[in-house]
């Protein structure tokens, strides 16, 4: 009887799933600079948006303990549960988290909340910076992460908590005294001050009369225009009609006037410093007729980044929330650098213009500039929008401006006299155009006059 044979059924190997590395967790606050920043950190990261704040004082009530050191009672923000529940989750499962929310007092609040309601989820918390989101800047700031910086913290809970204190015994004020809804809190009560402080000073204005008398004269083929300037060579006022009919009853209509005094001079106009918040703000009202809303927006939009082609998304401005006119020594170099390309080494500034900080100025970050100056308005205009262009236009003009050489104007005064009574021209033309070339300083109307 043959013996059976039966075949070994082939060992079936387990397959092993590799677990995927553990990525480090970014929390920004806007889901837009999230994608420009997870782009330039590459895939070792994620890159998550906390949609500015997660936590603050209850609406529903007071939400500070007066009796205790005046502690304030945070609680989660109403329809934020399911991005906590999603940044907690995240933060279990990274190797590390950093905070990058803005480098500001609000920003610093926002990462000192975070961490509060991620500590329990991660334990390696770290907070980054950084004043431009460009490539090389968001990567140089996650080599040097630090602490949160419970001064910034405390700074904003201050102003936060006086908000609160202020801000809600005012509208009960007024909602029992005037009309129910009305906005009030320590920006809204000190602007009120003002205005009537304003209206008082209106109210006392002592009115004082004072006329002008101008003549325009003919020399040759040329027309100029002429002030009165004063009698016997001093400087006289017009304070009525009388005075005015008595120096035009000295005047002889028909009689020559004689140029008794020529007087030349040179004078220089230097450029502005770069933007402030509250500088830019002006300027895009008075120029761009732009309220200080949609300056902000186009402002954050130009700072989060832009897509300048080719899937490359660029932050094109720094910080745009400063009392700065600080420059950084790079900026400064790359302005000389195009200055001496574009215009020619004439219009670069050996010493730039400097601006006078303002009493109580932080200076925490830069002025408002173009991240890189090469990045023209000219060049950019195609990716951005027409807000977004024209902003960038003025913030760029105005910093490049701000890097070259004072316009040099040729002044001349001109005394004119006739039986006593005297006359005064002025005029003047460019010289050199210097900063002009680039940014027109205010609304000055040149007269030029011909030699």
């Amino acid at each position: 009887m043959a013996a059976k044979t039966t075949a070994k059924k082939p060992a079936i190997k387990k397959k092993t799933t590799r677990k995927a590395p553990q990525k480090k967790l970014v929390i920004v606050e806007s889901p837009s600079k999230a994608k420009t920043i997870e782009k330039y950190l590459g895939r070792t990261y994620k890159v998550v948006a906390s949609v500015g704040h997660v936590r603050d004082l209850p609406k529903s009530r007071m939400g500070v303990d007066i009796e205790n050191n005046y502690q304030p009672d945070y609680i989660s923000i109403r329809g934020k549960g399911s991005v906590i529940k999603e940044l907690k989750k995240d933060a279990k499962a990274a190797k590390a988290v950093y905070l990058a929310s803005d480098p500001d007092r609000e920003g610093e609040a926002i990462a000192w909340h975070l961490a509060s309601l991620l500590k329990d989820s991660n334990d390696n918390l770290n907070r980054v910076t950084f004043n431009e989101i460009t490539k090389d800047k968001v990567k140089e700031a996650f080599k040097e992460p630090r602490e949160i910086n419970m001064d910034l913290v405390d700074a904003q809970q201050a102003r936060r908590i006086l908000d609160r204190l202020v801000g809600i015994q005012l509208v009960q004020f007024y909602g029992r005294k005037l009309k129910k809804g009305l906005s009030a809190g320590r920006v809204q009560s000190v602007a009120l001050n003002l205005i009537i402080k304003r209206e008082n000073e209106i109210r006392n204005f002592k009115p004082e009369e004072y006329w002008t008398l101008d003549a325009e004269f003919k020399h040759g083929k040329d027309q100029f225009g002429a002030s009165f300037y004063g009698l016997d060579g001093k400087k006289t006022k017009l304070p009525n009609n009388e005075a005015v009919q008595k120096v035009l009853g000295q005047l002889d209509r028909q009689a020559p006037f004689d140029i008794t005094d020529v007087e030349r001079k040179e004078r220089r106009r230097s450029a502005q410093p770069p933007y402030t918040t509250s500088t830019m703000q002006q300027d895009a009202n008075r120029r761009l007729n732009f309220r200080t809303r949609k300056t902000m927006m186009a402002a954050q939009q130009l700072y989060e980044g832009i897509n300048i082609g080719e899937g490359a998304t660029v932050g094109l401005i720094t910080y745009m929330r400063t009392d700065s006119t600080r420059i950084s020594a790079v900026a400064k170099h790359e302005a000389s650098q195009f200055i001496h390309d574009e215009y020619g080494a004439e219009y670069a500034a050996t010493k730039p213009v400097k601006g006078k900080l303002p009493e109580g100025a932080q200076d925490a970050h830069e002025a408002i500039r173009p991240t890189s100056v090469f990045r023209t308005p000219a060049k950019m205009k195609q990716y951005l929008s027409n807000d977004q262009y024209k902003l960038y236009n003025l913030i760029w003009s105005r910093f490049v401006a701000s890097q070259m050489t004072p316009q040099v104007m040729d002044t001349m005064a001109v005394m004119i006299e006739q039986n006593h009574v005297d006359f005064r021209a002025t005029g003047s033309k460019v010289k050199f155009p210097g900063f002009t070339k680039v940014y027109k300083r205010g609304m000055t109307k040149i007269t030029c006059y011909r030699t």
